[in-house]
């Protein structure tokens, strides 16, 4: 999906250009699910989730016109997002065509009753192949970073995650993720804090690329970090949803090759 620009406006406020992606520019957004208020996509690597700068679109944006095009809708396009993934990290991003369904799923959210299942490649070997991790994290003031603290505090709050070895393979481990906990950069920063950090991720102290080559440079926007599944109760009928989102093509069959299909 390529990155397109928003429309700049004129003095008397009118805008140059469209206001929502092209027909173009929408047609690489991969949708994997789409039922009744509910619809999920496949969030590619290196694309904000929310709050783009001036001129950029994001995600929802994105979604908005995908939207707008199919059920030829005038005018401003309603779109609730439920919640965020990192800006390198790919897999199910959901949202809502109407607030009341918005609102339902929000809950569950805040409740922690959304089932989160990601997968990662990390650099290095874990000493347990399966257990629990449990940090407080605490975000850097006017920094895109997160950092783990000794105590619990007002700014370092509880995070808690599960996990288990699916693989071990040229010097990585390939995990499967369970987040209890929704902190900034939570998998990202737990695990390169004990020496694993995710394949790619060079802000925490990773030393290859998704390609397994040395890592020169700022690698950080395409990390081996993916939301696989996530299962929620459909805002309408309230039976149990699981999506999944397909792995991107790019990370390495020696990977792939742990990965349950």
């Amino acid at each position: 999906m390529t990155k397109s620009r928003r429309p700049k406006r004129n003095q008397s406020g009118e805008t140059s250009e469209q206001q929502f992606p092209s027909d173009d520019d929408i047609a690489s957004l991969e949708i994997i699910c789409e039922d009744g208020p509910l619809i999920a996509v496949n969030k590619p690597a290196g694309m904000l989730s929310q709050g783009a700068p001036r001129g950029v679109f994001c995600l929802p944006d994105y979604v908005k016109a995908y939207l707008k095009k199919k059920y030829d809708k005038p005018g401003n396009v309603y779109l609730g997002v439920l919640h965020r993934l990192d800006r390198p990290v790919t897999g199910v991003s959901i949202f809502s065509r109407n607030s009341k369904c918005a609102a339902r799923l929000s809950e569950q959210f805040r409740e922690r009753q959304v089932q989160k299942t990601y997968l990662a490649i990390l650099e290095g070997r874990l000493q347990n192949k399966e257990g629990e991790l449990i940090d407080f994290i605490r975000k850097i003031p006017d920094q895109a970073r997160a950092v783990i603290e000794q105590t619990e505090s007002q700014e370092a709050k509880r995070a808690v995650l599960k996990y288990r070895v699916l693989g071990e393979t040229n010097g990585l481990s390939i995990l499967e993720v369970k987040p209890i906990t929704g902190r900034m950069h939570q998998i990202r920063v737990q695990f390169a804090s004990r020496g694993n950090p995710v394949l790619g991720d060079q802000l925490y102290g990773a030393k290859r690329t998704i390609d397994l080559q040395p890592l020169h440079g700022d690698y950080t926007q395409r990390v081996g970090l993916h939301a696989w599944k996530l299962k929620v109760l459909h805002p309408v009928r309230y039976d149990e949803l699981e999506i999944t989102a397909p792995l991107p093509s790019d990370w390495p069959k020696v990977a792939r090759q742990f990965i349950p299909e």
